[in-house]
């Protein structure tokens, strides 16, 4: 099943604004209640989760799991790591941070394949690829933050959160703009 090149522009703006939307939302959640244990397990366990859903859902309306093997992979590699979350938030937080890094390694690496995959029949993939290869850095970096002797916070997380939400925002405005200048010269 083949998608329409405007149909899929309109659903990818749609997904990537509230994909947005979201990641807004949970960091302004996070920072508000940065000592709250129970809100901030609940943020750190929800946020692969809702990427697993995500992914599943995107995957959907772009031709199902079998056509897009690498939001398959996304899907199962965030449902693993929500319940490695849940494990490691009853650990310490240099295990969530840890674990949180890997995620974002996993989760970089299958979004920067899916912005190349789609590079020729969707627009604004240069920045989901950038966003990937961010991602990837990302986790990095907070691996090796997990091996510091600053105990980390969700707040160490937020900044990995709050580029996810800079780069859904710019592809969705990008595809706005686009739409926008395609039905100005139709």
């Amino acid at each position: 099943m083949s998608v329409q090149p405007t149909v899929q522009s309109n659903w990818l703006r749609s997904y990537y604004f509230l994909r947005a939307v979201f990641s807004i939302a949970w960091i302004v959640v996070a920072v508000l209640s940065a000592g709250q244990m129970a809100i901030v397990s609940f943020l750190l366990v929800i946020y692969p989760a809702w990427d697993a859903l995500a992914n599943y859902i995107d995957a959907r309306a772009n031709g199902g799991l079998a056509a897009n093997r690498s939001q398959m992979l996304n899907v199962v590699a965030s449902t693993v790591m929500t319940a490695v979350v849940f494990i490691a938030v009853m650990q310490s937080s240099y295990a969530v941070l840890t674990v949180f890094g890997v995620w974002a390694i996993l989760s970089g690496l299958l979004q920067l394949y899916t912005g190349v995959r789609r590079w020729r029949t969707a627009g604004a993939q240069w920045v989901m690829i950038l966003s990937g290869a961010q991602s990837t850095l990302a986790g990095v970096f907070m691996i090796s933050r997990a091996f510091g002797d600053k105990m980390p916070t969700i707040l160490d997380i937020a900044p990995y959160v709050g580029f996810g939400a800079f780069y859904f925002l710019l592809s969705a405005l990008w595809l706005t703009v686009a739409s926008y200048r395609g039905a100005r010269n139709a």
